[in-house]
């Protein structure tokens, strides 16, 4: 015979976890084809339940926020803007709505991550301080109780940038040789591998060599990204035992990583940090380099920075001083 569960009833903490998985799988970044039912990410479906059965907040670690691309055509600059205060807020309304299916809710860990990579990506520590510190500010002033912000400082204080990145890659970084084979072997790290390849190209706005020479240093970088981002991944792991591990970066079904993607955007690796936000005349917001938005509408500012751009043919365009919100 069939039971079922009373209306009243607390579901069953494996059809609670599946509930959650379903509200995170509208925004799966994955570069699959078809969307995998809740029942195909098992590695993530295992976490959320053991928290459900303790009554416990599920924690969730997103690696990324790390800072902006030092391109100025894809960016407004190094502080964050209007990409970074729409992601925060859909991390934190997915918390809340998590918290509808699970009372004692969920929290998010931004685990910013400019620092690890600072002297690969070419972008100055100050400034990854500044974007780091105001990502925080960002927090704190909306409201956002749900999300915190760790970066290397909370696990080694005030050690020079250049000692942290040491510590961190001579204690969990892959070897390059390690690292090389499997870019050979596995789909996915190639994937990878191509995918940062192409943003240090793009990223790079000062190169005065060749462009193969460019592409020649830049694959180099990568490998040193991908090494920085393992030994990141495992201190994050170190720190935060029992959470769900999010990704920037697409991840298919089944993967130890869920990968979630927090604006529109027509490339599925486009982040707020590499790139400039645009509301469309219906209110949506789409991601997009900075010089491609620039051509689409009008520069809007918040609080005395550049904060994003509005299409000029949205109905009821508004004046300059209402829209400097």
């Amino acid at each position: 015979m069939l039971l079922t569960t009373a209306p009243d009833t607390p579901p069953l903490p494996t059809t609670a976890a599946a509930q959650i998985l379903n509200l995170l799988l509208p925004h799966h970044r994955t570069t699959d084809r078809a969307r995998a039912a809740a029942e195909a990410f098992p590695r993530q479906l295992r976490p959320i339940t053991d928290f459900v059965r303790e009554g416990a907040p599920i924690v969730f670690t997103l690696p990324g926020f790390p800072c902006k691309s030092p391109n100025p055509a894809k960016t407004l600059g190094h502080l964050p803007d209007m990409g970074e205060r729409l992601s925060l807020a859909f991390l934190d309304t997915l918390c809340t709505e998590i918290a509808r299916i699970h009372p004692p809710g969920a929290r998010v860990v931004i685990c910013s991550d400019g620092h690890v990579f600072g002297d690969l990506i070419r972008v100055p520590d100050a400034h990854i301080d500044a974007y780091a510190d105001e990502l925080r500010a960002l927090i704190r002033e909306s409201g956002l109780h749900r999300l915190s912000v760790f970066d290397l400082r909370d696990v080694l204080g005030d050690l020079p940038h250049d000692a942290k990145r040491a510590h961190v890659h001579d204690r969990y970084a892959p070897t390059l040789d390690a690292l090389r084979a499997e870019v050979r072997t596995d789909a996915p790290t190639l994937a990878l591998y191509r995918g940062i390849t192409r943003f240090l190209v793009e990223d790079t706005a000062d190169f005065h060599g060749t462009r193969s020479a460019l592409q020649r240093e830049c694959r180099r970088r990568a490998y040193g990204v991908i090494q920085r981002s393992r030994a990141w991944g495992a201190l994050i792991a170190d720190h935060h035992p029992r959470a769900v591990r999010l990704s920037i970066h697409p991840q298919p079904a089944g993967a130890a990583k869920f990968g979630i993607r927090l604006l529109d955007a027509p490339d599925a690796w486009t982040t707020p940090w590499h790139s400039a936000a645009l509301r469309e005349p219906d209110g949506t917001w789409t991601l997009m380099p900075r010089a491609t938005a620039q051509q689409l509408g009008r520069l809007v500012h918040r609080d005395g920075r550049p904060s994003h751009f509005e299409r000029s043919d949205a109905g009821g365009q508004r004046s300059a001083a209402t829209a400097r919100r």
